[in-house]
C-alpha cells in the first residue's frame, strides 16, 4: 500500500438499492484511520460507515455508507 489504497464508496439508499458515490485513492493514513471512526463526510454530507469488504480481485476496499439524518 505504498501507494496507497483504491476506496470505494457505496450508499445504501433507504429502498435497499446501493449507490456509488465515489472512487479515490486513500493513503495508508486514511485507511488506518477507520479502525478509529464510524462516520464520515464526503461532499459536506455526513455517512455513517455500516461494513466494509476488501475486494481482492479489483483492489478496492469498499466501504458500505449511509446517510445521517439531518437535524
Amino acid at each position: 500500500m505504498e501507494n496507497g489504497m483504491n476506496v470505494r464508496l457505496v450508499e445504501k439508499m433507504p429502498d435497499g438499492e446501493l449507490r456509488q458515490i465515489e472512487e479515490r485513492i486513500w493513503d495508508a493514513n486514511m485507511v488506518s484511520a477507520l479502525e478509529h471512526v464510524n462516520y464520515i463526510v464526503v461532499g459536506g454530507k455526513e455517512y455513517e460507515t455500516v461494513e466494509g469488504r476488501l475486494n481482492l480481485d479489483e483492489g478496492t476496499l469498499e466501504l458500505l455508507i449511509v446517510p445521517m439524518q439531518s437535524a
